[in-house]
C-alpha cells in the first residue's frame, strides 16, 4: 500500500476543488470540436465560472484575511488579479483562441490554489473553528449575473489590459483584433 503524502483534504478543499472539475467538465463539453463552440454551454461554464469567482472573492479570502489577524495572504494578491484576466477573456464573443487562453490560465490558477499550500488547503486550516460557518456561505453564494459578450474595441483593450495585469499577453485572434 502506498502511503499519501498529503494529508487529507478539508471540507473548503474538497468543495471547490469538486466546482473546479465541475467547470472543467463544462468548459470541455462546449467545445463541440476544435473550432465549434456550444454556445449554451459556453455560457452555462461562464455563470458558474463567474460564481466560483465571486464565492473566492467576497467569501473565502476575506474569511481567510480575517483569520490570518487581519493579513491578507500573500498569494491574494496573484489569485485576484488571475481572477481579473479570468473574468476580462470571459466578457468577448468566445473563439478557439480565447477559450485555450482561459485554460491555460485556469490551469495555472488552480495550481495555485489546490496545492498543498494553496490557497483552500490554507484556508481550510486557518478557518477551522469557523469552517461550518464558512461552508454554509460557500453553499449559498448566489448566481452572479452575467451581461451578454460585447466584442467593442473598449471591451477588448481592458480585457488586454487586465491579462497584462496579470502578466499575461493577450491571444492572437483576427476576430478579437
Amino acid at each position: 500500500m502506498q502511503s499519501d503524502t498529503h494529508p487529507p483534504s478539508g471540507p473548503v478543499t474538497r468543495f471547490l476543488e469538486d466546482d473546479h472539475r465541475r467547470l472543467e467538465e463544462l468548459l470541455g463539453s462546449a467545445m463541440v470540436s476544435r473550432d465549434r463552440i456550444e454556445q449554451e454551454r459556453y455560457d452555462e461554464f461562464r455563470a458558474g465560472l463567474l460564481r466560483h469567482i465571486g464565492m473566492e472573492e467576497k467569501i473565502l479570502l476575506p474569511a481567510a484575511q480575517l483569520s490570518n489577524g487581519g493579513t491578507a495572504l500573500s498569494m491574494a494578491a496573484t489569485i485576484r488579479l488571475d481572477h481579473g484576466a479570468i473574468a476580462a477573456l470571459l466578457m468577448p464573443s468566445p473563439t478557439p483562441e480565447l477559450i485555450a487562453m482561459l485554460r491555460s490560465i485556469l490551469n495555472k490558477h488552480n495550481e495555485v490554489e489546490e496545492g498543498p499550500d494553496g490557497l483552500y488547503a490554507t484556508c481550510d486550516k486557518l478557518v477551522s473553528s469557523e469552517t461550518e460557518q464558512l461552508m454554509t456561505k460557500l453553499r449559498a453564494a448566489p448566481a452572479v449575473a452575467v451581461l451578454p459578450h460585447s466584442d467593442t474595441p473598449a471591451v477588448l483593450g481592458a480585457v488586454r489590459r487586465a491579462l497584462e495585469r496579470a502578466g499575461y499577453a493577450y491571444p492572437s485572434d483576427s476576430r478579437h483584433s
